[in-house]
């Protein structure tokens, strides 16, 4: 049995969530632009697909410093520096996603 299998499972789901939320809005994001009557710029899809792997990137990052620390045998505070970091890294990468993702749509 693996230690700490229930929270190492839920760090994974939460990478998963992630990686899941960054491919759905690349992906809405090139279909709503085929569907589109204008030409999209070729530099908007780069953007769309490089904010999207920062996303995943980061949140990789965010998951292994988390198993890291659920394998620490002793108690650590919740407020890690790292771990607040890479979460904050991660919601403004997501936020330049969903910039990308409006550049990239809007008519």
């Amino acid at each position: 049995m693996i230690v700490n299998f229930e929270t190492h499972a839920s760090n994974e789901r939460t990478f998963l969530a992630w990686v899941r939320t960054a491919v759905a809005i690349v992906g809405f994001g090139l279909a709503a632009a085929r569907l589109g009557e204008r030409p999209v710029p070729q530099w908007s899809t780069y953007l769309l697909f490089a904010a999207g792997g920062a996303v995943v990137t980061i949140a990789w990052l965010r998951m292994r410093h988390v198993r890291k620390r659920i394998d620490i045998a002793q108690r650590l505070p919740d407020d890690d520096g790292p771990a607040e970091v890479f979460l904050l890294l991660l919601v403004m990468a997501l936020f330049v996603l969903l910039g990308s993702f409006a550049v990239h749509v809007a008519p």
